[in-house]
């Protein structure tokens, strides 16, 4: 019975730290990069962004995972995709209703989780195979280990874009702000950066 436990918790925390670190979905796989380009010039639509995801991932992985049995081979890929569709236009709903700004500032993009490889990925290599409770843990830490990144990301163009974090001054007076972090290259070269720290000096990425 110990021993049964102790294999239990390895899976569950080999699962979490794969989602926060090993595996990360963007430092490690290199998934869900469109968005955390585009929506990662302000900490407030990373932190939607990444709830989206999360959400959506969540949903569609514990769901695949109870019907997992009844899903013949040869439509799964459907299925996965009707199964998401479900949720993300659940989530834009959701947004538009209470969070009309952000909903706006998103744009197209909450659209494309349904295509996002991190969510798709999920169903096909994870949720597909094992238990509603694992599939439910992998589903909440890739989602967060996309939101963090995001986050971070989010964090540093705010500040050099207009000097600010979540519409709040951070560096006073004087500050001359970076243009180019507003757009989709300042994204991409602060993702760069940290691809590069990350897989420098950590084992995030290595086989």
């Amino acid at each position: 019975m110990k021993k049964l436990i102790r294999l239990t918790y390895t899976k569950w925390f080999t699962i979490i730290k794969n989602g926060l670190v090993n595996s990360n979905p963007v430092l490690s796989a290199t998934l869900g990069i469109c968005s955390a380009l585009a929506v990662s010039n302000r900490v407030d639509n990373a932190i939607a962004m990444g709830l989206g995801v999360m959400f959506v991932t969540l949903a569609s992985s514990v769901t695949i995972s109870l019907i997992r049995n009844l899903i013949p081979s040869r439509v799964r890929m459907v299925t996965y995709m009707v199964v998401i569709s479900t949720f993300v236009i659940a989530f834009q709903q959701f947004l538009e209703a209470f969070y009309p700004s952000i909903n706006e500032a998103l744009g197209p993009y909450v659209g494309l989780i349904i295509t996002n490889c991190i969510v798709m990925g999920r169903a096909e290599a994870f949720a597909i195979k094992n238990s509603v409770a694992y599939s439910a843990l992998d589903a909440i830490s890739n989602g967060l280990g996309y939101t963090y990144i995001l986050v971070i990301i989010a964090i540093i163009r705010e500040v050099l874009a207009s000097g600010t974090i979540l519409g709040f001054n951070v560096v006073g007076q004087g500050w001359t702000n970076w243009i180019v972090m507003s757009m989709a290259p300042g994204g991409f070269f602060v993702l760069a950066i940290l691809l590069w720290i990350m897989k420098s000096f950590t084992n995030v990425g290595r086989t």
